[in-house]
């Protein structure tokens, strides 16, 4: 199913083909003045120089061979814009197309593919905090987008379970005398599982909580307690039996609770593979890496050199010294007490899937603080054969920031934790929904669930309208807002047009043949028409952003539309049926949209 950029497109190529001249001239935009055109192609001027010709002289010529049906009229504006009206008929026919359509006027790619994408990444003994917000969001919203194109797609959170932080907890936690005691037993053949349970006696998640960042500090001021934590992690990634039976039990504590905390968030994997589901794989990976002589040895270190020949960057050195070094930075496999790095297991990770799933496409949907670093996993990657070149993306991001313009924080110098921003939502849309007076009708069971839709919509659409390569100042009361744009008048519009057809129906009013008459309607039709370009785009270029601008046009449309074109009263049946099917479509099209945001739209407000 074409939608109309495209079927004027193509018949514009075909014009410009006709006069010798390179079809991809033919490429048509929205007008810049929906007043005066719906769409415009500029390629005359650039066909101008190589044609020889005055670029009005060109598109007369290409005005000449432009016959499609669904050309109301073309024009030729300013140096040789060339404006483009559709034909009425035309919008009408197309609007019945999408409302027949299961897609509502999206389409399928052609050629489907096995799609990873890695987000969220929470870690063990931490509860979700507004760091993981921005993955959390645009990650389940890129798989939504991606599922919906037709690309079998496995969501995985890449859950931080097996690095330095294990080691800490486990020196921290040694120092129990209880904990000590079970560990040593498992230590000289106690049963694993027997001392898991007695472990969870006395290790939970929010003790883990209390004293991680204890613990962090601890490495920093004391050399002998560092050292100590990075033996234990060592020793837990050799196999340790202790290290590795309480290592289970921090597992066991965090990641029921961070699911829990995603799902009230409207996001959910598919698997929960931690950093230490690829360990098996890191010894045959290393020996992979020296046989093909990309494992080097570096001041007792061993790294991947990823960086090609000639490349380099300035770098300013601890003494404010700048010399020229090679860029990037080689990646660290092995480090010098033995431990495996980050990189190390990312790269396994690769290898993993690779065995695991042979994906064509993996996506890394996190902070764009992090490119340098999956820059060097990435080429590593390439080198040893484990990806295809061009198959790892990272889809990096701004930050949430406060309004200092820093990353967001707490009032106290604090970061927010995901639980606690929730709460604040919700309470901030039960307090707007009783200042506007919506859901007063509702019980309070259905009110309080209307009401944390509302809080979740608010808080994506904030992200979501954003390219994510931008930054945002977090503002709860722009967000929450049932006018401008905003996630709360998205799920206001929508449900009005679900009261009007439950009245509708209670009429006994139905549906009929979509016949397009009023400049609204147009309007309507005509933005029906363009969710395949903005689905098509936030797909390609991994911005669900597309989707926020067209939802929200969408809405901006149809309450044009509601204002000028009685539904329930208008002058006779077959415009009441033509216009209750635009306003079924909408809803259809507008609920579709917002779900591939990872928004859902309550019955009633």
């Amino acid at each position: 199913m074409s939608d109309l950029k495209a079927v004027f497109g193509e018949a514009a190529a075909a014009a410009f083909a006709d006069l010798g001249l390179p079809e991809s001239l033919g490429r048509v935009t929205p007008s810049d003045r929906p007043d005066l055109a719906d769409f415009q192609c500029n390629g005359a001027l650039a066909a101008a120089k190589a044609a020889g010709k005055p670029p009005r002289e060109i598109a007369a010529a290409v005005m000449e061979r432009l016959t499609h049906p669904a050309i109301a009229s073309a024009e030729i504006a300013g140096p040789g814009f060339i404006n483009l009206k559709v034909a009425s008929s035309a919008i009408a026919a197309r609007a019945a197309q999408v409302a027949a359509d299961p897609l509502v006027g999206a389409s399928r790619v052609a050629d489907p593919r096995r799609v990873v994408i890695d987000y969220a990444g929470p870690n063990v003994a931490k509860s979700m905090h507004v760091g993981h917000l921005r993955s959390s969001i645009i990650g389940e919203s890129l798989k939504r987008i991606y599922r919906f194109r037709g690309d079998t797609v496995v969501g995985d959170a890449h859950f931080g379970d097996w690095g330095f932080q294990m080691g800490l907890l486990i020196a921290t936690l040694q120092e129990t005398p209880e904990v000590a005691a079970i560990l040593e037993a498992v230590d000289k053949g106690a049963d694993g599982e027997g001392a898991q349970e007695a472990l969870a006696q006395h290790i939970d998640l929010p003790l883990l909580e209390r004293i991680y960042p204890q613990a962090a500090q601890r490495a920093k001021d004391d050399a002998a307690f560092r050292d100590l934590a990075r033996k234990a992690t060592a020793e837990l990634q050799a196999g340790r039996a202790a290290y590795r039976t309480i290592w289970r039990v921090f597992v066991a504590v965090t990641q029921p609770t961070l699911a829990r905390e995603f799902h009230a968030l409207g996001v959910d994997f598919d698997l929960w593979n931690g950093e230490s589901h690829a360990d098996p794989l890191i010894p045959e990976m290393i020996a992979h890496l020296e046989q093909r002589g990309l494992l080097v040895e570096d001041q007792g270190a061993r790294v991947v050199h990823v960086a090609r020949e000639g490349e380099t960057t300035k770098k300013k050195l601890e003494d404010g010294t700048v010399v020229i070094a090679p860029y990037p930075d080689p990646l660290l496999v092995v480090s010098r007490d033995g431990s495996a790095m980050y990189g190390t297991t990312d790269l396994a990770t690769i290898l993993d899937r690779r065995k695991a799933i042979d994906p064509q496409l993996i996506l890394y949907c996190v902070d764009q603080r992090q490119a340098a670093h999956f820059e060097q996993v990435f080429r590593a990657a390439y080198l040893a054969g484990y990806a295809e070149e061009g198959s790892l993306v990272h889809i990096g991001f701004g930050t949430m920031n406060g309004t200092d313009g820093k990353p967001f924080k707490t009032r106290a110098g604090g970061v927010l934790k995901l639980a606690d921003l929730i709460g604040m939502a919700v309470e901030k849309a039960t307090a707007r929904l009783h200042e506007a007076g919506l859901g007063e009708e509702l019980d309070p069971s259905e009110f309080e669930e209307t009401a944390r839709k509302v809080a979740v919509a608010a808080l994506k659409f904030a992200d979501l309208q954003n390219f994510r390569g931008t930054s945002y100042v977090f503002d709860l009361d722009a967000f929450m807002s049932f006018e401008g744009k905003t996630g709360p008048y998205l799920l206001y519009q929508a449900v009005r047009i679900k009261s009007l057809l439950r009245k509708a129906a209670a009429e006994g009013a139905s549906n009929g043949p979509i016949a397009i008459a009023e400049p609204a309607e147009r309007d309507l039709g005509l933005t029906l028409d363009a969710f395949e370009g903005a689905v098509a785009e936030a797909y390609d270029k991994c911005s669900p952003h597309f989707i926020a601008e067209h939802a929200y046009r969408l809405a901006q449309s149809y309450s044009k539309f509601y204002a000028a074109c009685p539904v329930l009263a208008a002058p006779d049946a077959a415009t009441k049926g033509s216009r209750l099917a635009l306003s079924e479509t909408t809803l259809r099209q507008l609920e579709t949209a917002l779900d591939l945001l990872g928004i859902e739209t309550p019955e009633r407000m």
